[in-house]
């Protein structure tokens, strides 16, 4: 004759609870709780775990922010793999509700999913994506008309004809992030962003700032931290972005400061202008003779360092 011990009430409590009940436990935990533990815990769970009401956010950046240590392992095939996969369920779950997207190292696969079944998408930063293309990005642009803001920075496989299409289609963006990893002195990437990559630094800097100044004149916030624009560049942006409150030309070691004070003085609403600092490389003795001329163009520079 078995016995109903205490232990067991507690499990078939725990699993008979109503919907209604688990979702309000689900709402108060994190995304990273409820993916590795609230699903693993029963069937009900798991089904609750899937409600559209908890899949309107899907943001992976604070969980990439936490494990530093792990940065080697988020350049392999296998955990873009497994980030396309879990952009697809999240997809899935919310029904096409999903209205803000924050992760790394997607590619194309998933955010063609995106294109397709998130029209009410408003924001979507994807840092760090190597096999994110023009491709899906123009997807993105046809599909996702409601986006405000944009973070597509360390992506080198895009181009201006993603920024383009975006320009034309989400007239929305407010935000705007195209930064680049740090090309002047790449040593804090080197052992973990793949060699090749790091040589594929985007080039054409005036092509993208060309499709911006064009295209989005609705901008409030830029970053183009280390891209390669010039001061025509510059001045397109200038030109077509009049309400642009904030930017962050940090890096930008094409522009001087002369050329930002004169572009960005007709800007009335700009409140915030990072600008290319004075900058030592740590690998200096890699560096010295490829950059060291430019220490005798004191005005391309700032006196308070750059810190990486």
């Amino acid at each position: 004759m078995s016995t109903f011990t205490e232990s067991d009430q507690l499990t078939s409590n725990w699993s008979e609870l109503t919907h209604e009940i688990l979702l309000n436990i689900l709402t108060r935990l994190t995304l990273e709780d409820r993916w590795n533990r609230t699903m693993l815990v029963c069937k009900s769970w798991l089904q609750a775990s899937k409600d559209p009401s908890l899949h309107s956010v899907f943001d992976l950046e604070s969980s990439f922010k936490s494990r530093p240590v792990e940065k080697t392992r988020w350049w392999t095939p296998e955990f873009e793999r497994r980030i396309d996969n879990m952009i697809r369920s999240v997809v899935d779950w919310s029904e096409g509700k999903i209205v803000e997207v924050r992760v790394r190292h997607c590619s194309d696969r998933a955010l063609s999913v995106v294109a397709q079944r998130c029209p009410n998408l408003e924001v979507l930063s994807i840092k760090s994506c190597p096999n994110v293309t023009d491709e899906s990005m123009i997807k993105i642009a046809s599909g996702c008309p409601k986006l405000k803001e944009l973070d597509m920075s360390y992506c080198y496989e895009i181009s201006h004809e993603s920024i383009q299409a975006l320009g034309r289609k989400c007239t929305n963006i407010s935000i705007l992030k195209r930064n680049l990893l740090n090309w002047l002195d790449p040593s804090e990437h080197i052992g973990i962003v793949p060699t090749g990559y790091l040589n594929a630094c985007p080039q054409d800097g005036d092509s993208e700032a060309a499709a911006i100044g064009n295209l989005m004149p609705q901008l409030l916030h830029l970053e183009l931290r280390f891209s390669k624009l010039t001061a025509r560049g510059l001045d397109l942006i200038s030109q077509g972005c009049k309400n642009l409150e904030y930017l962050d030309l940090s890096g930008c070691v094409s522009v001087t400061s002369r050329d930002i004070e004169n572009s960005t003085s007709g800007l009335t609403n700009l409140k915030n202008v990072k600008k290319n600092n004075f900058y030592i490389p740590r690998s200096a003795s890699v560096h010295a003779e490829r950059y060291g001329h430019w220490r005798l163009y004191d005005e391309r520079f700032q006196t308070d360092a750059f810190r990486i």
